[in-house]
């Protein structure tokens, strides 16, 4: 077969003397590359090299050379229309010590023996729904007591602004999913004079790490899943819910914790990575199509 990355030049010397046909060929596994170039000389014999040497001169009636040139379609990138994030860590900084948060709700040895079981983290909010309700109401106390602590120490993730209004000139769409209460999400806006729609709060239910509340933010915006992607700093919640809902996912690891071994044999894996949210829209602009 002939790569469609190809010249093929015909010297015109004589129709009868004629008894090669010399190709050019750059086999370039990226558009921009040619570092694997080759070239070949394939004898052809002057029986069949008549018919073809005949079509191309009648095609390209140069005096002495007859060039045909095609040329390798680009990889066409997929369309974006849509970025979801997800709030504390992502694009707020880190202010909720969710492990002391988790042992004071389960109790140390529980909080161990969980985490054992769990690599990618522990989803407190699932793990209390089998529980009385005597016992569940005790353990929401003590979840708001700690997010109304972080709340009062809620500074915006750097980057974030930013990047927000690189979308916005872009007209690309930003929704926020959260296991937070409405009020975190509320004072959020407020605060930072910034605004995600949808914005949805763990009063949606199911939360993620279920598709659904993405899911719901996509037929919201009237897009396909594929056309999203969803941003966040957690594998159990944000890549879960974003690789369930068949969307893309950005996974912020800012201290490289995910790189631990104990990482590896995780179930849903991101389809990118960074330690900043600064790093985000070049990495949108070199895989996706941002066109408004």
């Amino acid at each position: 077969m002939i790569p469609l990355s190809s010249t093929f030049t015909l010297s015109q010397m004589s129709i009868n003397t004629l008894s090669i046909i010399t190709l050019s060929s750059s086999i370039c596994p990226h558009p921009h590359s040619h570092k694997n170039s080759k070239r070949f000389k394939y004898p052809m014999p002057l029986s069949k090299s008549k018919p073809l040497f005949s079509f191309l001169h009648s095609k390209f009636p140069l005096p002495q050379m007859a060039t045909l040139i095609t040329t390798t379609p680009t990889h066409k990138k997929a369309r974006l229309k849509g970025v979801v994030f997800d709030m504390d860590g992502t694009l707020t900084v880190p202010v909720i010590d969710f492990v002391a948060m988790y042992k004071a709700v389960l109790g140390d040895d529980e909080y161990r023996r969980i985490r054992a079981e769990s690599p990618s983290g522990i989803d407190i909010l699932h793990h209390i729904e089998s529980w009385s309700p005597e016992k569940q109401q005790m353990a929401y106390e003590t979840i708001a007591d700690y997010e109304r602590r972080g709340l009062d120490r809620l500074q915006i993730m750097p980057g974030a602004a930013e990047l927000c209004g690189l979308l916005n000139a872009k007209k690309i769409r930003r929704g926020l999913i959260t296991r937070n209460v409405k009020g975190a999400v509320d004072l959020f806006h407020q605060r930072f004079g910034m605004t995600f729609c949808p914005a949805l709060s763990r009063e949606f239910r199911p939360y993620k790490p279920d598709p659904a509340p993405l899911l719901h933010i996509c037929s919201d915006w009237e897009v396909l899943p594929t056309e999203v992607m969803m941003i966040g700093d957690s594998l159990k919640d944000d890549v879960a819910c974003g690789k369930r809902a068949g969307a893309f996912t950005c996974l912020l690891d800012q201290t490289g914790r995910y790189d631990s071994p104990e990482y590896a044999n995780v179930d849903l894996k991101p389809d990118f990575k960074v330690s900043s949210l600064t790093e985000v829209y070049s990495l949108l602009e070199e895989h996706f199509d941002l066109a408004p």
